[in-house]
């Protein structure tokens, strides 16, 4: 995903529906301030952007590649900074590494097990 316009604010359902998290991911991650929401309502209610809808997007990318959540904040960190001012891009390949490493192992596996029920 790429920066977007911004829009009118989204509630924590539907951030969580289009993220594909649970509400209780998006607390928590706004409680560790992992993803913080950009405002809250006059009532309290946790209210996103397009760009907060984003990092939570990267963050769920990089937590299925198994990532430590403190690696995961460096990565999203950079990645904002990236997309605002596009001046880190060699620390985000360097933090990207672990990513792309894991990823690779990822992949060795799943091939080993297609072909393994190859066959059959």
């Amino acid at each position: 995903m790429h920066y977007m316009k911004e829009r009118t604010m989204m509630q924590i359902g539907e951030v969580a529906e289009r993220a594909q998290v649970s509400l209780q991911t998006l607390r928590h991650y706004d409680e560790i301030g992992l993803a913080t929401p950009s405002a809250r309502s006059e009532g309290g209610f946790r209210l996103y952007t397009d760009r907060d809808l984003e990092r939570i997007a990267d963050i769920g990318s990089l937590k299925f590649l198994g990532l430590p959540l403190e690696q995961i904040r460096r990565i999203a960190d950079a990645l904002e900074r990236h997309r605002r001012d596009g001046t880190t891009g060699a620390e985000l390949i360097e933090l990207l590494a672990p990513a792309r490493d894991r990823l690779a192992t990822m992949q060795d596996r799943l091939d080993r097990s297609r072909c393994f029920l190859d066959q059959f």
